[in-house]
């Protein structure tokens, strides 16, 4: 007898109001280990409000049950680095002081976006393309099973593109699960479940 595969991330008649709109309502989801969604709808139909709600990060405006994994990774739109530090710098400490990262390992998340060569350099000095890649950067470095990713392709080129939507497909191919808002076509193809937020505005 085959079991039933425990879903990574299980919301039960969620509702989300922001201020007092009443944005979305009647949200009911399973996300499995392996699986690729991205949240869809219109600007204001609440894709980052409930992203943020999902990672935990709002909880007034917020009921139902949302049933998620003790540590997972919440990368917001914008990228959440220091100017004054380094790439090194940056990605050494997690963003909430919690974590310490080797610097080895940092290393090789640079290498892998295509920085390690302004390793040492301030990143407000960088492009803001690049500074969008160090952000990004934390995707290698993470152990997290599920990833919530906040418009994860703005400013980044058409190669970043790629390198991040390999990336995501690999999470998932590990075990992982990724929820995401984007305004762009990712080609993800039959692998991507779409959420459109547009079927649970709240009446």
């Amino acid at each position: 007898m085959t079991g039933v595969e425990t879903p990574l991330l299980s919301l039960r008649e969620v509702a989300v109001t922001r201020g007092y709109r009443a944005l979305l309502a009647g949200i009911n989801l399973d996300i499995k280990p392996g699986e690729l969604w991205q949240l869809t709808g219109p600007n204001g139909s609440g894709k980052t409000s409930l992203l943020r709600a999902i990672a935990g990060l709002i909880r007034v405006g917020v009921s139902g049950t949302i049933d998620r994994p003790e540590t997972l990774l919440f990368q917001g739109h914008a990228p959440g680095i220091k100017g004054l530090l380094t790439p090194l710098e940056n990605l050494q400490s997690h963003p909430g002081g919690l974590i310490e990262v080797e610097s080895d390992r940092v290393r090789e998340a640079l290498a892998a976006v295509g920085l390690l060569r302004c390793l040492d350099t301030p990143v407000m000095r960088l492009s803001a393309g690049q500074q969008r890649r160090v952000g990004l950067a934390r995707l290698w470095l993470s152990r997290s099973s599920l990833w919530l990713l906040d418009e994860p392709f703005t400013a980044i080129d058409r190669q970043g593109t790629t390198l991040l939507e390999d990336k995501l497909r690999s999470h998932c191919e590990r075990g992982g699960a990724v929820v995401f808002t984007s305004h762009q076509d990712g080609k993800f193809g039959a692998n991507l479940n779409q959420l459109e937020l547009a079927d649970y505005a709240a009446r």
